[in-house]
């Protein structure tokens, strides 16, 4: 809103916007870009150069009806619609979690483990987005992936994003974890499901995203009860299990992989420096015919 008539130059409603979101998440200014970016149709860099353009009447409304929602806790990409997730341009939708960029972790350990010129398959359990599945399905084309979500709402998204992104290759499950591919054994499992304890504080900051892709339970580790009591059943011999998990659970996914017979168990680091992703594998015969390199 200007004063009077005067309408805000590109640079004042940024200003302005930035100002109002202080409070609303860690990054006010990088909000307001990508939300005025959005309305105009404009990259960020090109916001810069158009700073002294003036915004007008019309798409200073629509920026302030943004802004409102971001001030009410709705997630960027809710109000954008779509989020980048391994230089893939994803759409989203408040029926799935946002993906987040320490999940590039898991796919980055997952493609350390799956040759490029061999068709194995792998399994992407709690889907969502289809965001890990798409970014593995972009590097290998020839694994045959399987992407298995609960909730319908969330597949119908991930079949949008596979269409959008000509990655057409992936077959999509409805289902809760195994029952959804009975019978069906992978050379890779990988999920990153809900891990946040039932009781903690921090869902509070995240009640705009789908409840069922964030908690399970009380101590935050039930989805990885279920998924490691399950996989063996469903891995080859050899294959990985790779989990994405909290920055305080890494012992306990360790020590559950253990319990079921797991080898070759380790956890990796996420940008932040945080334990976040922990794999074994099932039986002596590994996958990862290489030296393995531990990444950091």
């Amino acid at each position: 809103m200007g004063n009077g008539n005067t309408p805000l130059t590109v640079a004042a409603a940024l200003q302005r916007a930035a100002q109002m979101l202080r409070g609303h998440g860690d990054s006010p200014r990088l909000d307001a870009e990508i939300l005025l970016g959005r309305v105009l149709g404009a990259s960020r860099s090109a916001l810069i150069v158009r700073g002294t353009e003036p915004v007008s009447a019309e798409t200073q409304r629509g920026y302030d009806q943004l802004i409102a929602g971001r001030m009410r806790g709705a997630p960027v990409a809710y109000l954008t619609g779509t989020r980048e997730f391994w230089s893939l341009e994803l759409d989203v939708t408040p029926d799935v979690l946002v993906p987040r960029p320490e999940t590039e972790v898991l796919v980055e350990i997952a493609l350390g483990l799956l040759p490029e010129h061999v068709p194995l398959s792998v399994l992407d359990l709690g889907t969502g987005s289809g965001a890990i599945a798409l970014a593995l399905a972009s590097e290998r084309p020839l694994v045959c992936m399987t992407g298995v979500d609960v909730s319908e709402p969330a597949l119908a998204v991930a079949m949008a994003n596979s269409r959008k992104l000509g990655l057409m290759q992936i077959r999509w499950r409805a289902g809760s974890w195994f029952q959804a591919v009975p019978d069906r054994r992978f050379d890779m499992i990988v999920s990153n499901p809900p891990y946040v304890a039932s009781n903690d504080p921090a869902l509070e900051r995240l009640a705009a995203e789908p409840a069922v892709a964030l908690s399970c339970g009380p101590t935050g580790l039930e989805a990885f009860d279920s998924i490691i009591d399950g996989a063996a059943e469903h891995l080859n011999p050899g294959g990985w299990l790779l989990l994405e998990h909290g920055h305080s659970q890494a012992d306990d996914v360790a020590r559950m992989l253990e319990c079921r017979g797991f080898d070759h168990i380790r956890s990796h680091l996420d940008y932040s420096g945080n334990a976040r992703v922990t794999l074994g594998s099932h039986s002596s015969v590994s996958l990862d015919r290489s030296p393995h390199k531990e990444h950091q």
